[in-house]
């Protein structure tokens, strides 16, 4: 099962000892899959507490660098704020936390079709960043795509036809990027709405650096249309895409070969996520209520395969 901290499993006098806050109190936040978070209020100030509860010291740290370095740099994000003694990492009774000030906003799911050109320009700005700036020396490489481990474990999958299928596209979509050659720059890797803030004054912040890593841009949009661009019935909506794509296309326009090799990248994006729930979800902690989300990204690929003409012609 996956372990995760609860309010009351927080000393909360030590932590805020730790910070310099006073008159402490937290409240569980929802959402996380990997960690628990909260809202933690304290004297005048609101910031988001989050026990790093699936991280190692190596991965803990390079977190909260990394979004330390990207907020610097500009980008509309999570500002860590330094324990009393200068470091990002917090350690409590065996656990690690990380504290952030408290961006004013909501999640809206879905995001907004208004706010998809916005969300574009944000990852326009991200792949445009320097790959090794200054805190972002040690961002993986293609963390995002599935790994030789990942692959050897298909077969084994219960689900032969997902596995199959699976198996399938994945060596169809493989061989084809093995004879193309993008510039790798950093990518979010998940920009759904779940990791996006509609703030009070209406404009986004993106939250949620885990799966940080320099790879193929037109991967990271392909992710982001999984996490953004799809209509009610989980197909990919043209508009919601077109949306995306024409606020990205503001500051960095994609070519005509960009457009035709996005569809192939869309549904590698979908296998990586379908990949990733069915694991979760049925090998790693099997949850009967989750038995077959994975099958929602076979209906969204089938949707990107079947549209993709019209869809990015």
């Amino acid at each position: 099962m996956a372990h995760y901290t609860t309010a009351e499993q927080i000393d909360l006098t030590t932590l805020a000892a730790r910070y310099k806050l006073t008159d402490p109190s937290i409240v569980p936040l929802p959402g996380g899959a990997a960690n628990s978070s909260f809202r933690l209020s304290a004297g005048r100030g609101c910031y988001v507490l989050t026990a790093l509860d699936n991280h190692d010291e190596h991965s803990a740290s390079a977190l909260a660098r990394h979004t330390q370095a990207l907020h610097r740099l500009g980008l509309p994000t999570s500002r860590i704020v330094p324990a009393a003694d200068g470091s990002l990492i917090t350690h409590v009774n065996g656990r690690r936390f990380v504290l952030k000030e408290w961006i004013s906003g909501r999640v809206q799911q879905p995001l907004p079709l208004a706010l998809l050109s916005e969300a574009g320009e944000f990852l326009a700005d991200l792949h445009a960043l320097p790959p090794r700036a200054d805190g972002l020396e040690d961002v993986p490489v293609g963390a995002r795509r599935l790994s030789a481990a990942h692959l050897a474990a298909i077969p084994d999958f219960t689900d032969r036809e997902f596995a199959d299928w699976l198996t399938g596209r994945l060596e169809r979509i493989l061989a084809a990027e093995a004879g193309a050659r993008r510039e790798p720059c950093l990518v979010h890797g998940d920009l759904f709405d779940d990791n996006i803030v509609v703030r009070d004054d209406g404009h986004l912040s993106v939250l949620d650096w885990e799966t940080i890593s320099l790879d193929d841009p037109l991967l990271d949009l392909g992710m982001a249309a999984v996490g953004l661009a799809q209509d009610g019935a989980g197909l990919l909506s043209s508009e919601r895409l077109e949306a995306l794509l024409g606020g990205y296309e503001k500051k960095r326009p994609l070519t005509v070969t960009d457009r035709a090799a996005l569809p192939l990248e869309i549904e590698h994006a979908a296998l990586i996520i379908g990949f990733h729930r069915y694991y979760r979800h049925n090998v790693r902690f099997p949850n009967p209520e989750r038995v077959t989300y994975h099958l929602e990204m076979v209906t969204f690929a089938q949707s990107v395969a079947d549209g993709a003409r019209g869809l990015v012609g």
